[in-house]
């Protein structure tokens, strides 16, 4: 079975940093990707980041490229989500999301419960 489970949000200063974290339990395989989808109340569910287990293969959002960093702990079985440079327009609820394989939400069949991430003027 493969759980996810996402920590790490708050409230924090347009121009401020976060670190999220997601420990999966259950490895998926290095040909899949483990990602990052955001969603604000009332609107859709977006993507943000996604990496393979070894790291060599990452995508990003154009809306964060630059500004967040997604990174790998095969030791601790978490993926990371560094958030640089917040602008209030990263204000959501944040997923972790794996076995897929690029950005679209119906590729992925396990799914955290969520961290919420805001970001004040």
């Amino acid at each position: 079975q493969v759980q996810l489970e996402e920590s790490g949000g708050g409230l924090v200063q347009a121009g401020g940093s976060l670190r999220l974290s997601c420990v999966v339990s259950g490895r998926t395989f290095s040909t899949s990707l483990t990602g990052w989808f955001r969603q604000a109340p009332g609107k859709e569910r977006e993507f943000a980041a996604a990496i393979n287990w070894s790291g060599s293969r990452t995508l990003y959002a154009d809306s964060v490229k630059g500004r967040f960093t997604i990174s790998t702990d095969n030791a601790k079985n978490t993926v990371y989500l560094q958030m640089n440079s917040l602008k209030p327009e990263d204000t959501a609820e944040y997923y972790c999301a794996t076995g897929g394989w690029g950005r679209s939400e119906n590729e992925y069949p396990y799914w955290g419960q969520g961290t919420q991430v805001t970001v004040s003027s």
